[in-house]
């Protein structure tokens, strides 16, 4: 998993709207960068609407955030629409994206091992520099959590 201190990789991926966004469409600004599994599953929608319900505080500390997962474009738009998410949600089918950032990783679930997108959060600063990471999130909390280290670090 890449670590505070390293220039944050660049990227392009579809968005939830249909078009493509790169990170460095975001230059100048903070970017809030998580990586959670699966649209529409309980721990990924209380994240989402955690990020949802503060994303306006976000927006006046000049910084967006952006979700990251393998589901296709047309999922996002429908979690999207079923949750009134404010934010850009990006679809990395083929994990390239999460591979570069260490997110995509081996995982047990049940009892049974595979590869898949672990929770984790990077807060990358205006000059693309990666600030913080979270790098096994626990939803609780998670989202105050990264709001108060924006806050007192990056605004």
């Amino acid at each position: 998993m890449l670590e505070a201190g390293t220039t944050a990789p660049e990227f392009t991926l579809k968005a939830t709207e249909g078009n493509e966004v790169s990170l460095s469409d975001y230059k100048g600004k903070n970017v809030v960068l998580y990586f959670y599994p699966k649209d529409m599953t309980p721990g990924c929608t209380t994240e989402a609407c955690d990020f949802r319900d503060q994303n306006s505080r976000f927006e006046e500390l000049n910084t967006v955030v952006l979700g990251i997962s393998p589901d296709p474009v047309e999922k996002h738009q429908k979690f999207t629409e079923k949750h009134t998410l404010p934010f850009t949600l990006l679809s990395d089918p083929e994990h390239a994206v999460a591979e570069q950032y260490g997110s995509w990783q081996l995982k047990t679930t049940f009892g049974k091992k595979a590869m898949g997108i672990v929770r984790s959060t990077f807060v990358i600063n205006k000059e693309g520099i990666i600030a913080q990471v979270w790098p096994k999130v626990k939803v609780a909390g998670h989202v105050d959590e990264v709001f108060q280290y924006v806050r007192e670090n990056l605004a």
